[in-house]
């Protein structure tokens, strides 16, 4: 049963991805587990849906978790580099379970209202500032895992997302500066109770944020030196097949090298951290009659050049 659900889990992949795959040399690192392997490894994607490189077969004195490879800075990234130029062998993709690329991370911190063309579906001003919110680390989960309805919410929605993942510590970090302390970029769905956001807790957004589940990441991180051009994406959402978000990371309101300048005027960033940069239009709030997600569902969030990811709901 486990395997020939990850034969339809790859088959949903490849039939979601609108974009051709690109077997590349970008750096695509991800976290990963397999059955003859003891606990998480660390690895490198090769390509957009391809298989898995091994990092800790490659060089065994590698970490085994994102954060702490990323503490490490240059020196596990230039191991990874020369894993990246060798002729290694590679798992097939159905012979890998992924995990979140990043897992408890320090905090995750969420920001709203930041896309110009999310604004004009709700008729409201496009801020002056960052809003900042958060989830909890709790909530994060692997790009292929499961996303649970809890029982205090009747109204659970979709939101994809592009997130940054911090690579460098930092605090009132500039501007001009912030690309230095990314590591680089992975796709989100930021998953969201609207009950609980609007008429519970005092309507703030934690607790509708939050549930366990409700941050699926990856399937990868990607480099941002892998990454063309983090502001001009192409970002889109599907619910069982239908397209019901497409835009670009063009409409950001606030680029990521504000967003993490901003937001490190408040708080110390650490590697591994995950800034998760606001959605689209397309919510199923704001259809008209309202559309939330149930039970049976297929979420897919898919980012030009990061990848897709596909959680079933339950």
């Amino acid at each position: 049963m486990l395997v020939s659900g990850r034969r339809r889990l790859l088959t949903a992949l490849l039939q979601a991805q609108k974009w051709p795959f690109q077997p590349s040399r970008d750096m695509r690192l991800v976290q990963f587990w397999a059955p003859h392997l003891v606990g998480p490894h660390l690895g490198l994607e090769t390509g957009n849906g391809g298989g898995i490189i091994n990092l800790n077969a490659f060089d065994p004195t590698l970490p085994k978790t994102m954060t702490q490879f990323l503490e490490q800075g240059e020196a596990t990234l230039s191991v990874a580099r020369r894993a990246l130029a060798a002729q290694l062998p590679v798992l097939p993709r159905l012979e890998v379970t992924f995990l979140a690329p990043v897992t408890r991370p320090d905090k995750v911190v969420c920001v709203g209202m930041n896309y110009v063309d999310h604004c004009k579906e709700q008729n409201v001003p496009v801020p002056k500032e960052p809003i900042i919110f958060s989830k909890f680390a709790s909530s994060i989960v692997g790009p292929y895992d499961e996303v649970v309805l809890p029982p205090q919410s009747q109204e659970v929605d979709w939101e994809v997302e592009l997130a940054v993942v911090i690579g460098k510590k930092g605090k009132h970090i500039k501007a001009t500066d912030a690309m230095a302390h990314m590591a680089g970029f992975t796709v989100a769905h930021d998953v969201s109770a609207r009950d609980c956001l609007t008429r519970r807790n005092g309507k703030q957004w934690l607790l509708g944020k939050t549930f366990d589940t409700f941050c699926p990441l990856g399937p990868a991180l990607v480099t941002k030196d892998s990454v063309a051009d983090p502001h001009n994406l192409k970002i889109c959402c599907r619910v069982n097949g239908e397209v019901v978000q497409s835009s670009t990371t063009n409409q950001m309101v606030f680029k990521t090298e504000d967003l993490i300048a901003w937001v490190s005027q408040f708080v110390t960033f650490y590697p591994g951290d995950v800034n998760l940069t606001w959605t689209p239009p397309g919510v199923g709030v704001f259809r008209k009659p309202p559309v939330f997600l149930k039970k049976g569902d297929e979420v897919q969030c898919e980012i030009e050049e990061l990848g897709v990811i596909i959680n079933k709901v339950v």
